[in-house]
């Protein structure tokens, strides 16, 4: 068994590029989706909880009162194209692609979602963006605390960066 094993935390893998947060603070790969909170580019107060299935790469944008994206008829907005791009930046274009199942034959974000949209995805319901949004708002509380090397009970299951031994 290798050190990783035995010890109490998980390895994680550090982004594939370094990416601004400031447009899309929070993104990732769960329950079958890329999703992930994008920033308004008209509204500082408003942001837009989006996300893009795999396989069928139905798609939902809308505020975080559950507002419908304006952009988002019949096609992806710009918010769920940034998703995408900050998703290829965080966890790589091979990954992305992978875990959206869409196959192209060289990995960028703008050929999975030229990919995703020339087979018409359908705008499916929102009913995941509480979740997506209650997920994110908890990372954010997280920022609220002082800095410390005291442990944090609610994070002792949150991987670590670095081996402990």
């Amino acid at each position: 068994m290798s050190d990783w094993e035995r010890a109490s935390t998980a390895r994680v893998l550090p982004p594939a590029r370094p990416r601004k947060l400031a447009k899309v603070p929070f993104v990732e790969l769960a329950d079958g989706r890329v999703q992930g909170v994008v920033s308004s580019g008209s509204d500082i107060g408003r942001v837009y909880v989006s996300s893009v299935a795999a396989s069928t790469y139905e798609f939902s944008c809308s505020t975080n009162n559950n507002r419908p994206c304006g952009g988002a008829r019949g096609m992806f907005c710009n918010h769920i194209l940034a998703l995408i791009n900050e998703s290829t930046l965080q966890y790589g274009a091979e990954r992305v692609a992978r875990y959206l199942r869409v196959e192209v034959p060289e990995p960028t974000a703008q050929a999975i979602s030229q990919t995703m949209s020339a087979t018409r995805p359908s705008q499916g319901d929102s009913t995941a963006a509480a979740s997506v949004f209650s997920q994110f708002l908890r990372h954010l509380a997280y920022l609220e605390f002082e800095a410390s090397t005291a442990p944090v009970p609610e994070l002792q299951w949150f991987p670590s960066t670095r081996a402990v031994v």
